[in-house]
């Protein structure tokens, strides 16, 4: 945590607005700078690399214990979080304050505004976010436990699909079994999309059976101590030659090769939006280039959606130590849809594959 502090404090100086603090609001940027997992809870951080969290009595032990050597402020319940923080400065000299424009109300700028009339306050953006997008040994050792249990979930409940199961029990059941494997949670409500359901890419689960059902879209993730894990698979019933069959096969060895062109691109230094063309490209040549309705991928890790976004127009670079997804996937409104997802990690030298659950149309049989 000192040594993320410590990040954040020279990335901040290295920018063009000069400030004696920040003020860090967000809670996911407060966990990752403090280690501090509850809420309603502030982090002052100075130059020096000093820092303090302000927040309330329910958090005195859990702060000692999970900070110990953060300095604290608490504040009584009779006390706002902002007369505690005007009482906090009252007794530093501090011009100019940063703080996170993307996460703060405009109703608590005012409130600053009117009580700490003694600070002028300067927006920030994505400075701790930035940090957060490259990945430590600690973090990556946690997502790759994330994987494993989503992946080991996701084989025991496919093995144990029946016609009568519906997707919203195939939703609580992946959830419970990756709970049950030591998961905190999901890292996003389970989508399960049974044929025409998958062709909607954001699809909320409901009591329809898998039945007769010839396609099944399933998107996933595990949540351990904070870290997620995104995969996506969508199964398929081997039925007899027929015109949908055939235009299914074709569809999903497009998305395959369109995901294993975009894996391929990724390394570090390469733009995020060639990586997205790579993948688009080997779509578009099949003739499914309208099918695929969202962006590539995005990077993931105390949150589900982190810095990168790989998309037509990203503006990013990949670098050593991101983990991504790598998610193609083409949409038939009223038939079926394809996704396949994989999370990545990006090397000096290329790329690792972090997930590793089989992919090719043998491999993701429907069997039910």
């Amino acid at each position: 945590m000192t040594q993320r502090i410590e990040r954040l404090v020279q990335s901040s100086a290295d920018s063009d607005q000069p400030m004696d603090a920040i003020l860090i609001c967000n809670e996911v940027n407060v966990r990752y700078l403090s280690g501090f997992t509850g809420d309603s809870t502030w982090l002052l951080v100075r130059p020096d690399g000093k820092a303090t969290l302000l927040s309330d009595r329910r958090y005195e032990t859990q702060i000692a214990d999970e900070c110990p050597n953060l300095e604290s402020a608490i504040r009584p319940p009779s006390q706002t979080l902002v007369a505690l923080l005007a009482e906090y400065l009252g007794d530093l000299s501090l011009k100019t304050i940063g703080f996170e424009a993307d996460h703060v109300q405009v109703s608590t700028l005012r409130q600053w505004q009117e009580q700490i009339e003694s600070v002028q306050w300067t927006e920030t953006s994505g400075l701790v976010e930035t940090l957060r997008s490259i990945k430590d040994a600690d973090e990556l050792a946690t997502i790759r436990r994330a994987i494993a249990i989503a992946e080991r979930s996701f084989l025991s409940v496919t093995n144990k699909l029946t016609p009568q199961m519906t997707e919203l029990q195939i939703a609580h059941e992946l959830e419970a079994t990756m709970r049950s494997l030591g998961a905190s949670g999901v890292s996003f409500d389970v989508i399960a999309g049974a044929e025409p359901n998958g062709a909607l890419p954001h699809y909320h689960p409901r009591n329809v059976a898998l039945a007769d059902c010839r396609t099944l879209l399933i998107d996933w993730g595990a949540s351990v101590d904070g870290y997620c894990s995104d995969l996506t698979r969508t199964l398929h019933k081997p039925e007899i030659r027929s015109a949908t069959a055939d235009r299914f096969e074709a569809a999903y060895q497009a998305v395959l090769e369109s995901q294993e062109a975009a894996i391929s691109a990724i390394r570090d230094g390469v733009e995020a939006i060639e990586v997205d063309r790579a993948a688009r490209q080997v779509l578009q040549k099949a003739g499914l280039g309208d099918a695929f309705k969202h962006g590539l991928g995005h990077g993931f890790g105390l949150e589900i959606h982190e810095d990168p976004r790989m998309g037509p127009m990203s503006t990013e670079v990949l670098r050593e130590g991101m983990v991504i997804t790598v998610e193609p996937g083409v949409y038939f409104e009223g038939e079926f849809g394809i996704r396949i997802e994989d999370d990545i990690l990006v090397t000096a030298n290329g790329f690792e594959r972090l997930s590793t659950l089989p992919k090719g149309l043998d491999d993701c049989r429907l069997v039910v």
